[in-house]
């Protein structure tokens, strides 16, 4: 597909990196000619300099001639616009990030006036999923499937767990309504057979139904209580949209942030929460606003190595959920090494969601993903795939298609029914099934064939 990204920073440089790996043309606007430089050095793009909402630098990224054109630049107006503009030019679909929480009170409304495909909030999105590990604290991701009728869950092995030295093929006949679907062990990431172990430190991605997790977790003792209490560090836009999300819990929540008109805009915002003017990534002040009283401790502040260390400073505390936000992932290698739980990238996070846009267009009259995710730190995808008429993959018992190496079945969705397939079950047309994968490049679900 040709697709025109405007804006080469941190969503912009993840962007080009996947989306031209993916096989997609790519041409790149963006005003910073060093940093056009150096994505250009480390992709395989095409790049041009300038102003992504110029009818003159789109006339020359032949935009009229694009498949997606995507807005990404640090301001919501220049992506709005240039977003408009493309379409006007003749770009199939638009996709535009913004950030404002004005705008984001009525996105669907926005994007509909103006025509753009899809409107993204990497805040809001980072923040549903804060909010999702808060509600759910027995883990330490989650991805839902057909309507969250099926979970994907992520979980690590402790010295104690009774999974600790579990082969697969005993865990099946053990918890017979879960499947372990990877496995990430230090730097390796495999898509685990019968005869695989479970060890100390793996970290575990299983899938079932709602209620088959929930027994699951009661069952090996990983059950939680739930969180009545939150300490936020960072009173930012994801604290923002964050607490819009976490106001129907009744929990009590206190946020700290150092800039004293943020702090204000906080608390006049939500004069029903306790908002802190003070440095929270000083200890001393921290254990002065009671730190080991809360169940669960997020860190947003805008400095990465803030959040690495006041996350540790909480892990001694043993408060029972710590969720921390790092932007650049090159820290994520050394922040994994250290124990810490729950790990929110936000522009890894919206990266992901333009990826499954793109994807789901891909060849669109075949094209058959409904949800895709990135696992494992980004090693594996899961994803969702409706099965169309004709397919190869109809009719066949799964024990005797050939499919790819590094693949598994994990889920079978056949209208009410939910279906953990054993060998002798097949696909039928109409069905929704979800795929585990170690490949990067499926859109339709003959892909998973040899």
């Amino acid at each position: 597909m040709k697709i025109v990204i405007a804006g080469g920073g941190k969503v912009g440089s993840v962007l080009c990196s996947e989306l031209s790996f993916e096989g997609n043309d790519i041409i790149l606007i963006e005003k910073d000619a060093k940093k056009m430089d150096a994505l250009i050095s480390k992709n395989d793009i095409a790049g041009i300099v300038g102003n992504g909402a110029s009818y003159d630098v789109q006339m020359e990224a032949n935009v009229e001639d694009c498949d997606i054109f995507i807005a990404v630049t640090p301001q919501d107006e220049v992506n709005i616009m240039a977003a408009i503009l493309a379409k006007k030019l003749g770009a199939h679909f638009t996709i535009a990030r913004v950030r404002n929480p004005e705008y984001s009170k009525h996105i669907d409304f926005v994007r509909e006036s103006l025509g753009i495909s899809l409107m993204i909030n990497p805040e809001l999105e980072s923040a549903r999923n804060i909010a999702s590990i808060i509600k759910f604290p027995t883990v330490l991701s989650l991805q839902s499937f057909a309507n969250n009728r099926v979970n994907l869950v992520e979980l690590e092995i402790s010295k104690n767990s009774p999974l600790n030295g579990l082969s697969l093929n005993d865990f099946r006949h053990t918890y017979g309504d879960i499947l372990v679907s990877i496995i990430q062990r230090g730097d390796e990431t495999l898509i685990p057979s019968g005869e695989n172990t479970l060890r100390t430190g793996d970290h575990v991605y299983v899938i079932g139904t709602r209620k088959d997790i929930s027994r699951f977790y009661k069952k090996v003792g990983s059950e939680k209580s739930k969180i009545h209490s939150v300490l936020i560090v960072g009173g930012g836009r994801i604290t923002y949209y964050l607490i819009h999300l976490l106001k129907g819990y009744k929990m009590n929540i206190k946020v700290i942030e150092r800039d004293l008109a943020a702090a204000q805009t906080l608390s006049e915002t939500f004069p029903e929460i306790e908002v802190i003017h003070g440095d929270g990534t000083d200890q001393e002040f921290l254990e002065e606003e009671g730190i080991e009283d809360y169940d669960a401790f997020v860190s947003l502040t805008g400095v990465d190595e803030e959040n690495i260390i006041t996350s540790l400073f909480a892990s001694q505390k043993e408060i029972s959920k710590i969720i921390t936000k790092v932007n650049r992932t090159l820290l994520l290698k050394i922040f994994g090494t250290l124990g810490m739980e729950a790990i929110i990238t936000p522009k890894r996070v919206i990266a992901n969601t333009i990826i499954r846009f793109v994807r789901s267009l891909t060849n669109t009259v075949v094209s058959n993903v409904e949800a895709l995710y990135r696992l494992a730190d980004n090693q594996a995808e899961a994803i969702q795939f409706k099965v169309k008429i004709g397919s190869r993959v109809i009719g066949t018992p799964l024990e005797e298609l050939r499919t790819k190496p590094n693949l598994l079945i994990g889920y079978i969705i056949r209208g009410p029914r939910l279906i953990l397939p054993g060998g002798q079950d097949e696909i039928r047309a109409g069905d929704q099934v979800i795929v585990i994968t170690k490949e990067k490049k499926f859109d339709d679900i003959d892909d998973i064939l040899m």
